[in-house]
């Protein structure tokens, strides 16, 4: 592995190769990357200080949807528009599965092609190793490393699988879900949580014949948040957009952008702030996990316990106390 002071420097210069090598150390879970990962976030905190103080802070937007609503090809429209603008782009695919196959990383780029081949833009899968923690602590400091490379816009994209939008709402300034005007019931399959933690909402495909049934989607869609918002929050606007005729997409930024001034720079800062405070948590719970893993007391007593769990003679509760059991007489 390449030296922390090398990366840095590497990434301070924009080099490409560097903010990959920086993203696989941060997102490693062998102890000494993990070491070294916090003296890389360390210098890389004093980077964005400095950033912070001339005036620059990256805008972080979450972008979650429906299966097929097109999320890919509604980035890489909103990411061209934004690098012909002068900005540059990082985009963070955050997906559960992509750690066992691999999957998800052919196809975002695919997908991209054009944005991915844009010199401003950055496209890079963000595993979780299959848990929640790990979606935190890898697409956190993911977005840490982009943001000290210089990439001013950094989009992050989850696959939409239920808890995981939660934890990508929880680490970015604006939250925007795509759906899409498919049936006669708009609402079916969009979970009340989702309305409750979207600061923009977009109906996606919004053109040719489907233009007129985006448009009534986007007006149900707005009189449910009315249900769900309380008076005196910020109001979510509903708009349609397509990403694949490149519709609207100005637009969907533009309420981006309002919502950030909504805000303001004492509202950003305090949201930014307890977000660090949920990631701090986030991190000293992925570090036990990791601690309860490498335990030799539990690895000693595992394969008993679970033999009994399955054979129904141990109850889960009674399970769980002998494990901690074990992880406390290590220490």
């Amino acid at each position: 592995m390449v030296e922390v002071a090398t990366l840095v420097e590497g990434i301070r210069e924009r080099r490409r190769a560097s903010v990959s090598q920086a993203i696989t150390l941060v997102e490693s879970s062998r102890p000494q990357h993990r070491a070294q990962a916090r003296e890389l976030l360390a210098e890389l905190s004093g980077l964005d200080k400095l950033d912070a103080e001339a005036g620059g802070s990256a805008i972080r937007v979450g972008i979650s949807g429906v299966p097929g609503v097109g999320k890919s090809t509604f980035i890489e429209a909103l990411g061209t528009r934004l690098t012909a603008q002068g900005h540059r782009v990082g985009v963070l695919a955050v997906d559960p599965s992509s750690v066992r196959t691999g999957g998800s990383v052919l196809g975002d780029k695919t997908r991209m092609a054009r944005l991915s081949a844009d010199p401003d833009a950055y496209i890079r899968p963000s595993p979780s190793a299959g848990t929640l923690g790990g979606v935190a602590r890898a697409t956190f400091q993911a977005m840490s490393v982009l943001e000290a490379a210089g990439y001013d816009v950094v989009l992050v994209e989850t696959v939409g699988v239920g808890q995981s939008e939660v934890t990508v709402a929880g680490m970015v300034d604006t939250f925007l879900f795509l759906t899409l005007a498919r049936t006669g019931d708009q609402l079916q399959g969009i979970k009340k949580g989702i309305l409750e933690i979207a600061d923009v909402i977009a109906v996606n495909k919004a053109d040719g014949d489907r233009e007129q049934e985006a448009r009534s989607a986007a007006r149900e869609l707005a009189g449910a948040l009315r249900l769900v918002r309380g008076k005196g929050e910020w109001a979510p606007p509903v708009v349609t957009c397509s990403g694949l005729h490149d519709i609207g997409v100005d637009d969907l930024w533009q309420r981006v952008l309002e919502h950030r001034e909504h805000l303001g720079d004492d509202g950003l800062a305090a949201k930014r702030a307890r977000q660090q405070l949920d990631f701090t948590w986030a991190l000293v719970r992925d570090d036990l996990a990791e601690r309860l893993r490498h335990s030799p007391g539990v690895a000693a007593i595992r394969e008993e316990v679970q033999r009994a769990v399955l054979a129904g003679e141990l109850p889960a509760t009674t399970a769980a106390d002998r494990i901690l059991a074990a992880y406390d007489a290590d220490a």
